[in-house]
This record gives C-alpha cells, structure tokens and sequence, in this order.
C-alpha cells in the first residue's frame, strides 16, 4: 500500500482489542522509532503493555477501551519548533503503524501524564502521546473544511502536485478536527502556518508531512 493509501485508509481508533502487539511488528516498529530518532533528534520511546497511562477519568470520558500500547512523543526543550517536529516525526510513525496492520489515536490531553512510562530525561519534555493496537474497528472519516477553507487556490486553478498535497492535508487528523492551517501557494512555493489553539503546532507538523510525503516537495517557513 502506498502513502496516498495508507493516509486515506488510517482513521483514529480509539477502543481496541485485548491482544498483545505481535512481537515481529514490535521489533519492526520499534526499529522504525530508532531511525526516526536519528534523522530528528527527538527521544520518541514506544511503551508496550502498560495498563496505567490511560487509567484515568480523562481517558474514561474520552471512551478509551484497551488502550495499553502508545507512542510517547518526547524531545530536548532547546529543539526549535519541538511541538512542529513531534506531529511530523510522530505521523511519520504513524502511517508506519497502519502499514503494519495496526490502529492509532492522536492523544493530547486525555492520559496520565503523570503515569506515563516514557523515559523523560533532564531537558525533555513530553508532547503528547499515540495510543497504539489492533482496534475493535478501522474508525472512520472525520469531516473536513472545503479546499477554499483551507488554502489560497480555488480547487479548479490548482496544479495536479498540489492538488494531491490538498488531498492528503484535509484528511490529516487534527486536535478536535478544527484543521486549524492554512496553504499558501505562491510562486510555485508552499507555506502552511497554524493559528493559535491548543495543539496546533502538533497539527502542524502532521499537516506538513503529509503535503510533503505526498508531493514530494518540501514546504517552505
């Protein structure tokens, strides 16, 4: 399956089935996060098994079942534009995820912070987290804001490469579904900013990597 298809068939799960993760596709994922690590300078940790991260009233209400597995986005304060780096890297990980057969729901507040396993050094912080498993179901299609709400190209003058971009940006999962970006296309260069909100700069980055993975070009700060 490729990119286009994995960012079109992967929808937020939140309940999923008591069974542990194959350990083949652990030692695939985990190699993953490794590499991931070393291309970003992030400190992205998987946490397997741990009951206790979603034990909370928070994850109660937020209809959270079986999530025992999450991907604990973690990295150095000093880093510029941690919150950006931590929604690329991070969907970058999770398209992974869905190739290997596996659900995933974007996290902000609604676990333990505080019961978190991840290995927090001096320096760090965590963003947020990525529940993780085999989900009862494959979720489904969040809505979405027109193409005219969400860049500066009426869908008819679009070119064929940023047009695929458009596709793929308005079905990145976004904090609440508020799609909270905007694109810009001028002079065959792409700018995508967020407005303020919580998450947004999450948002951000998992909207770049998308338009990037896509069309293959990189969008411009």
């Amino acid at each position: 399956m490729d990119v286009k298809e994995l960012i079109k068939e992967r929808h937020s799960v939140r309940q999923f089935k008591d069974l542990p993760i194959d350990e083949e596709i652990r030692i695939v994922l985990d190699e993953f996060v490794k590499a991931t690590n070393e291309e970003s300078g992030l400190n992205i940790q998987v946490i397997y098994d741990d009951p206790e991260c979603f034990n909370t009233l928070l994850a109660h209400y937020g209809r959270f079942r079986n999530a025992v597995n999450y991907i604990a986005l973690v990295g150095n304060k000093a880093i510029e534009n941690l919150e950006e780096k931590c929604g690329y890297y991070g969907e970058k990980i999770v398209l992974k995820a869905q190739e290997l057969g596996l659900n995933t729901c974007w996290v902000g507040g609604t676990y333990g912070k505080g019961k978190c396993k991840a290995d927090i050094e001096k320096g760090e912080k965590i963003i947020c987290v990525i529940a993780l498993g085999y989900g009862e179901n494959e979720g489904s299609k969040h809505k979405s804001k027109p193409v005219d709400k969400l860049c500066n190209v009426s869908e008819e003058d679009m070119p064929t490469w940023f047009k695929n971009g458009m596709v793929a940006v308005r079905m990145a999962p976004t904090a609440l579904n508020q799609q909270k970006f905007y694109v810009t296309l001028r002079d065959d260069k792409v700018t995508i900013s967020a407005q303020k909100g919580p998450f947004t700069n999450v948002d951000l980055g998992i909207v770049k990597y998308h338009f990037e993975v896509v069309t293959g070009r990189k969008c411009v700060d």
